[in-house]
């Protein structure tokens, strides 16, 4: 087979930011590289390595690094700035070491594919004469958005209702990531956006994950600048184009899903007729916020299947659980992407993670949208204005979506005409993925690209 022809020609390492939503796509792409001759080796914190729940089976090799706080991870640093300064520095620190390391055996590295939240890899990259790939796990619309920021082309504090860059829609303010909306309120983290483009002019390429048909404008305006590759959706291969035998899930979990008691209770349900919920690893509603999803939920009358995590389960309604017993079913974790590709869903009410966005388009599910930071709020208005496989539920002045809007976009998404629509468009972008992913797509002209210069590095 070719691609044991090309086997053991090329080292990478990947190194994602120390996040579900930040490892997940970048260990999808490294079983997509691994899958065309490259060796792969994927490097998580200390702390992680000791928390994640892994396959044993993976082709994928694993290795770790010192954050700074090997004991506690982000946690222990007390704050983000804390965190992101310690894990720079001794992060490189300990990143060189394992080059080093590496560099020893009978396959040294060839290059380095890092997350674009932690621009020093790169640096250390060149170091040792290795190649850099920079990965961005946001869609090419936010990075874009980003980069405007970053350059000083979109100045702040912003003025005015809206907001127009090239090759993207007409924004209102609200609807930007809420570091440039809400610029000043979280000071790390912007400072973590702007600091993706530090030296990525720097890189030798620039590998989005999102594909062609759906961002064609901005890709094509951003292609100007860089080399730049769209190689996803990075979902797992038998969720979309099933070339890669086997591949089912990510393979690496911080939380332990419920995935027996999910999928039969799911099994029992009719086709369609279940809201799936879920804000995500991080969001934290507040206690007002959680009693308007419930009542919306209870009101609706809908089969729901909500996912609270633990630290999340005392803000819930008193007597909720049993009051909706027959209907519902909460747990503090699950198997997303099998849910979502079960026939009893009917609609995904979701933060808009940019994440959770590229597994309901890939699988067919229309989405209700209410998304609570970071890059959520324009995640949002392309799910509902531009791909159309969604809408949003708005909130009110005090910044909370009630019940009453809950109810009734569910019951628009399940029942109405607008629903109908929303399913059309669905399938039509999950098939366009698939196609983009499939064999000479074109998310797989690109990987094949990115593959062939690195062998004839």
């Amino acid at each position: 087979m070719a691609e044991e022809n090309k086997a053991n020609k090329a080292h990478v390492l990947i190194l994602p930011y120390p996040g579900q939503g930040h490892m997940n796509p970048m260990l999808q792409f490294a079983k997509r590289l691994v899958s065309k001759g490259v060796k792969a080796t994927m490097v998580t914190t200390i702390f992680l390595s000791n928390s994640i729940l892994s396959d044993p089976t993976s082709s994928i090799d694993l290795q770790s690094i010192s954050d700074g706080f090997d004991e506690g991870g982000f946690a222990q640093a007390g704050s983000p700035d804390a965190y992101l300064s310690t894990f720079r520095s001794v992060g490189s620190q300990s990143l060189a070491s394992l080059i080093k390391k590496l560099g020893d055996t009978d396959f040294p590295l060839d290059a380095i594919i890092y997350d674009s939240f932690l621009p020093w890899a790169l640096d250390v990259a060149r170091q040792f004469g290795l190649l850099g790939a920079v990965f961005f796990t946001q869609s090419c619309a936010v990075n874009s958005i980003n980069y405007h920021v970053s350059e000083g082309l979109l100045k702040l504090p912003l003025e005015g209702p809206n907001v127009s860059l090239p090759g993207l829609p007409l924004y209102k303010v609200s609807e930007l990531p809420s570091v440039v909306y809400l610029y000043g309120s979280y000071p790390a983290w912007f400072d973590v956006i702007v600091n993706q483009f530090s030296n990525v002019d720097a890189a030798d390429w620039v590998l989005v994950n999102t594909f062609y048909e759906l961002e064609k404008e901005v890709v094509d305006w951003m292609s100007e600048i860089w080399k730049l590759g769209t190689v996803g959706p990075t979902i797992p291969s038998m969720h979309l184009d099933r070339r890669l035998e086997g591949n089912n899930d990510y393979g690496m979990n911080l939380f332990n899903p419920n995935t027996d008691t999910c999928m039969n209770w799911l099994n029992g349900k009719p086709n369609g007729s279940v809201v799936y919920v879920s804000f995500g690893s991080l969001a934290e509603l507040g206690v007002e916020e959680m009693a308007e999803i419930a009542w919306g939920l209870k009101v609706s009358n809908c089969y729901f299947l909500w996912v609270v995590r633990e630290s999340e389960e005392t803000k819930l309604p008193n007597n909720f659980k049993e009051e909706t017993g027959e209907k519902g079913l909460m747990v503090a974790w699950c198997p997303q992407l099998d849910v979502l590709a079960h026939d009893s869903v009917g609609c995904f009410l979701t933060h808009c993670g940019y994440n959770s966005v590229l597994e309901a388009l890939c699988l067919g599910v229309p989405m209700l949208g209410m998304p609570q930071w970071a890059d959520q709020a324009t995640n949002a208005k392309h799910v509902e204005e531009i791909w159309g496989i969604g809408i949003r539920a708005f909130h009110d002045e005090k910044g909370i979506v009630r019940g009453e809007i809950i109810q009734q976009c569910i019951k628009e998404l399940m029942e109405g005409e607008r629903g109908k629509e929303v399913k059309e468009n669905a399938n039509k972008w999950k098939n366009l993925a698939r196609d983009a992913t499939d064999e000479g797509g074109s998310s797989d002209k690109n990987i094949d690209e990115f593959v062939a210069k690195l062998l004839d590095a």
